[in-house]
Order: structure tokens, then sequence, then C-alpha cells
């Protein structure tokens, strides 16, 4: 299974997904990390695009913060998103294989603002 991080500063858990350039990716066996790789999108490409892209083979994405939008639309294309206030990138992986990752409720889009969804 490969898990995939926001980390646009390379060391925390970022928020703001879909602008996010700059991801960790940890690959995993049973609930062990067997390897761990930083991933850089190019300027012109967003985790939001359709086209062929680095994180394509991403089974879950754990993030600070995403809109409701991009949670749906990575549905979609097969990754489950996760949206937490952990910081530490190899603590918010532990805590997700070991079922113990507090979850945030997504962030909803209304007039140009983000908002904490209810759900």
């Amino acid at each position: 299974m490969k898990i995939a991080v926001t980390s646009q500063n390379r060391k925390t858990v970022t928020d703001h997904a879909g602008q996010c350039r700059k991801f960790w990716i940890f690959e995993t066996e049973f609930a062990d990390v067997v390897e761990k790789h930083l991933v850089e999108l190019p300027l012109q490409l967003r985790i939001r695009d359709t086209q062929p892209n680095p994180l394509d083979g991403v089974n879950v994405l754990i993030t600070g913060g995403m809109a409701s939008g991009l949670r749906y639309h990575l549905k979609q294309r097969g990754i489950q998103a996760v949206s937490t206030l952990e910081s530490d990138p190899e603590r918010a992986v532990a805590a997700w294989l070991n079922g113990t990752l507090d979850e945030t409720p997504p962030l909803i889009r209304i007039a140009g603002m983000l908002h904490k969804s209810s759900a």
C-alpha cells in the first residue's frame, strides 16, 4: 500500500492539499513502512489534474486540510483522503496504519472561503 502525506516544507504535514507540490510517499507492507521517498510535482501539475502524475497508485492521502471537492475528486481516483491535525508525517502514517489517527472534517467552500464541514 502507498500512503502520500502533504509536506510542502518537507518536515510537517501541511494543509491546502490542492496547492501542495511536495509529498512524502510511504510504501507499506502490512503495518510496517518499508520505504519512504519525497515526490515533487512539476510546477504545471496539481494533485487534482486528471493527467497521469507521480501520485498515481497512491491508496491514501493524509493532509492537514482539504476542501470537500478535492476529497470527492480523490475518491473518484480510488484515493482515500484523510485530514488530520497530526503534524509529524511518520506519526500520522503510523497512527493511520494502526487505526488511531484522529481525523478532522473536510472543509467546504462557500463564496470562495473555506469552512469546516459538520460531517
